[in-house]
């Protein structure tokens, strides 16, 4: 854009004289003005997060003046004649390359889009090693020479008030709500697996209120094919429903006692065979007081530790004690001086523990016959051969080991209760060599006897304890 009509030079009558400032001042103006084009003219773009308020026109102004000002100081020190002629068009730029005007803003921004506001986002991070400062995209890997991350934690869960810890890398399915059971997948899993491909590919948490009548429960425990409720081959990689031409095998299973959660707990173990060339293991662990139970069918072998990493940080605490049958716990029991997982030796040596009954309810109870017997279990054979005796004043009476479901009708033992009270009652254990090592479990239970009919248990307590091999 040029000045279609300079002023004359010189003072020859027809205009003012132009001096050599008011002549650089004008061409600084000329080369700002072409600079504008039709697109700095559109409408402004529309606010995307905050409203940012004007700034007044003569911030614009004031850095131009500041350049004309510092052009006149550089002029004055020059002869007249070497200024530009008034009527040569001088280059947009002439005058601006050497010192760029400032951003009328007064934060620096880069120049707009011509589609659009830019937003501030975040495009890369940084990695440093070494001394060498390098780039990534979001998401992508850290460059090697990093030093690596450490493995993720294992995170906290709780299912119908049960907690557990899952393991480093395994995923749990998100369940139903109302949904009893729970699905863990192993880092192995496919990823589109589901809650219906956790055999073989995880392991489930079954949590109930009540003894349920569907797997799992506690007799599937004993069944040959306790494993599962239908037949399915549950082979890792191929899962799948059996042909009439895969007669599925499976042989008893293998029962141990263990100790989960301070818990009692049984643990069933099937070697299962699909066909000439597939088969799995199956595993089910079972709390019975608290009828919680973990499975893993056809689980890999290499995830064991982390299968048995859940069963280490199973906590029931928050679980309500199942009421299997009514007044099932009218009556507490707590026993001291025999401990979960305390060692007991098998060579004959007494040790003497008491087990406190505490009425818990409103129900008065005139009879309760008390019986603590000792449970079957791998190194016992068939039964435990140890005795057992119990305290009546100054004397010891001799009590069967061996049963806690049938107590004796003739009311041996048997004493009131009345709501908030309690009785304590002494007993004696001693095994003997025919006892090997493993977990027994010790119940103490405590039972209503009418003169006809099966006995009515008002409370039970199970303490696994530690048989040691003298």
């Amino acid at each position: 854009m040029t000045d279609k009509l300079p002023r004359p030079r010189g003072g020859d009558g027809t205009g003012p004289d132009e001096t050599p400032t008011e002549r650089l001042l004008r061409e600084a103006m000329n080369a700002r003005t072409a600079r504008i084009t039709a697109h700095d003219l559109r409408p402004a773009a529309p606010p995307n997060r905050r409203t940012r308020r004007l700034r007044p026109v003569y911030v614009t102004a004031v850095p131009l003046f500041g350049l004309a000002a510092a052009l006149a100081f550089g002029v004055l020190g020059f002869r007249g004649d070497t200024v530009a002629r008034q009527d040569e068009v001088p280059p947009p730029a002439a005058t601006l390359t050497a010192s760029p005007s400032p951003s009328p803003s007064a934060e620096p921004t880069t120049e707009p889009s011509p589609t659009a506001t830019p937003v501030e986002t975040p495009s890369a991070t940084e990695t440093i090693t070494d001394d060498v400062r390098t780039e990534a995209p979001l998401g992508a890997p850290a460059p090697s020479g990093t030093a690596s991350t450490a493995p993720p934690a294992p995170s906290n869960y709780t299912f119908h008030g049960v907690k557990f810890k899952v393991p480093a890398g395994w995923r749990v399915v998100p369940p139903d709500p109302g949904d009893r059971r729970l699905c863990v997948l192993s880092p192995g899993a496919p990823k589109s697996a589901t809650a219906r491909d956790c055999a073989p590919y995880g392991a489930e948490l079954a949590v109930f209120d009540e003894e349920p009548d569907i797997w799992p429960a506690m007799s599937f425990l004993d069944s040959p094919g306790g494993w599962t409720s239908q037949p399915y081959c549950p082979v890792w990689g191929n899962p799948h429903v059996p042909t009439e031409g895969e007669p599925m095998t499976s042989g008893n299973p293998v029962q141990t006692r263990d100790i989960v959660a301070g818990r009692a707990a049984r643990k069933s173990q099937w070697q299962v065979t699909c066909n000439a060339k597939e088969s799995f293991t199956a595993q089910m662990w079972a709390l019975p007081d608290d009828q919680v139970f973990l499975s893993a069918i056809g689980l890999k072998p290499e995830y064991q530790t982390a299968l048995v990493s859940i069963l280490d940080t199973l906590d029931v605490g928050g679980h309500p004690v199942p009421a299997l049958r009514p007044n099932q716990n009218d009556v507490s029991i707590g026993f001291e001086g025999l401990g979960v997982g305390q060692q007991v030796p098998n060579d004959g040596s007494a040790v003497t523990f008491s087990v406190t009954y505490r009425n818990t309810s409103r129900t008065g109870y005139s009879a309760l016959v008390p019986v603590v017997a000792a449970e079957s279990y791998a190194g016992a054979s068939p039964v435990v051969s140890g005795t057992l005796e119990r305290q009546d004043g100054d004397t010891w009476t001799a009590m069967d080991l061996r049963s806690t479901d049938k107590p004796a009708r003739d009311g041996n033992g048997a004493f009131t209760l009345a709501p908030g009270q309690s009785r304590t009652v002494k007993y004696r254990l001693k095994l003997t060599g025919q006892d090997g090592a493993g977990v027994m479990p010790v119940t103490a239970r405590v039972a209503v006897v009418p003169l006809e009919g099966p006995a009515i248990v008002v409370g039970s307590r199970t303490v696994p304890v530690r048989v040691v091999a003298k």
